[in-house]
């Protein structure tokens, strides 16, 4: 008989938010295998759950995997448990998880707390449809490339971001999406000082840079979808030939003033023009 393996759901800043279930699948395994072990104390010692720990993350996964799975081949069972959360959700476990798949050892999800739904729940953008991203390149043209690649979907677009990097992230967010695509704000989920903050992207940017306690903690990001239908407008023609002959926003305003519209919406419209180009 082969082992189990949990995959079991921790808090992601309330511990009240664990099951009853995790509690018990964790004391009742032979092994935990951690994120980092320091980390995982404190939830276990909170919860006096005194099984024996090991280390599994992403610079040990090669080595650990085939340790974990030699200790559930010989009967042992293991839960997986990340830092916060649930594991694999940008998360070390991927190769474990495959590894029983392919040897056909038994994995159990133990459900829980997840900062993607918990965002997507309060964000206020439609929820039937969704692509989760994770965190962006670390680089700005990675980044920048990252969402050009997503310019177009039509679903919401969910992100994790490093707090030290939000307020870059956001600029280029605008840069690429347009000033007024709308994006909710979802900080220190379940923490005290918890932040929900839905905006166009300009305020949010504004928002973020005019706080520094915005720029603390865990962030995700999410934003609405694309859903203006691609179609010519009339002053696409023109708003180019200004644009060949004076910067992008000076050509913005004067096409706007002269239809009367929005700057905003002619200067995301040239955006999109020389990004087709």
């Amino acid at each position: 008989m082969t082992g189990i393996l949990y995959i079991v759901a921790t808090p992601i800043g309330n511990l009240n938010d664990i099951s009853q279930r995790a509690i018990d699948t964790l004391k009742s395994v032979d092994v935990i295998a951690c994120e980092d072990t320091r980390t995982s104390s404190k939830l276990l010692s909170f919860f006096n759950i005194s099984t024996p720990t090991i280390a599994y993350h992403e610079h040990n996964a090669d080595t650990q995997t085939a340790r974990l799975i030699e200790k559930l081949q010989s009967g042992q069972s293991l839960a997986l448990i990340s830092d916060a959360g649930t594991p694999l959700i940008s998360d070390p476990g991927f190769r474990l998880v495959k590894s029983c798949h392919d040897i056909g050892i038994q994995v159990v999800p133990i459900v829980g707390a997840c900062a993607v739904i918990g965002a997507l729940s309060v964000a206020g953008l439609p929820s039937d449809k969704f692509t989760f991203l994770g965190f962006l390149p670390a680089k700005q043209h990675g980044r920048i490339e990252t969402l050009k690649a997503h310019q177009n979907s039509s679903e919401t677009l969910i992100f994790y971001e490093a707090p030290h990097r939000i307020v870059e992230c956001i600029f280029d967010m605008v840069d690429v999406f347009g000033s007024q695509r709308e994006a909710t704000l979802c900080r220190e989920i379940t923490k005290t000082f918890e932040t929900i903050k839905k905006l166009p992207l300009i305020d949010l940017l504004e928002f973020v840079k005019n706080d520094p306690n915005q720029q603390r903690g865990e962030i995700v990001i999410v934003m609405a979808g694309n859903t203006q239908k691609e179609q010519k407008t009339d002053y696409d023609d023109w708003l180019l030939a200004i644009a060949k002959e004076l910067p992008p926003k000076k050509a913005s305003s004067i096409v706007a003033e002269v239809l009367g519209i929005k700057k905003s919406e002619v200067y995301d419209r040239l955006l999109q023009l020389n990004q087709a180009h």
